[in-house]
């Protein structure tokens, strides 16, 4: 079971991401040491077409609708920490393992 940097806030889990724009497809990297969530996404990152991609993905992943998903931090960065409403950060990380054991 991987390790993710995953904090309980007021309404929901929020979660430290990296993307890598570009990318040949749109998949989960794996996680780094810190428990950071690597994300690739095809998309480049020019007028937000890579965060959509990456918001879009993680909907799809945690399956819960695009607009319980959302980056509060590094918009214009490789890092972001994204907020996930509703979901607890035991669930976020079940999903992301079940996600991944899927392959």
């Amino acid at each position: 079971m991987r390790k993710f940097q995953l904090h309980d806030g007021k309404q929901g889990a929020a979660l430290t991401v990296r993307v890598t724009p570009r990318a040949r497809k749109t998949e989960v990297g794996g996680v780094l040491e810190d428990g950071t969530l690597r994300v690739r996404v095809a998309q480049p990152p020019v007028d937000g077409k890579a965060n959509k991609a990456l918001l879009t993905f993680l909907a799809r992943v945690l399956g819960v609708r695009k607009n319980r998903i959302e980056i509060v931090a590094g918009n214009k960065g490789l890092d972001k920490i994204v907020s996930v409403t509703d979901l607890t950060a035991r669930e976020v990380e079940s999903r992301l393992n079940a996600w991944l054991e899927k392959g």
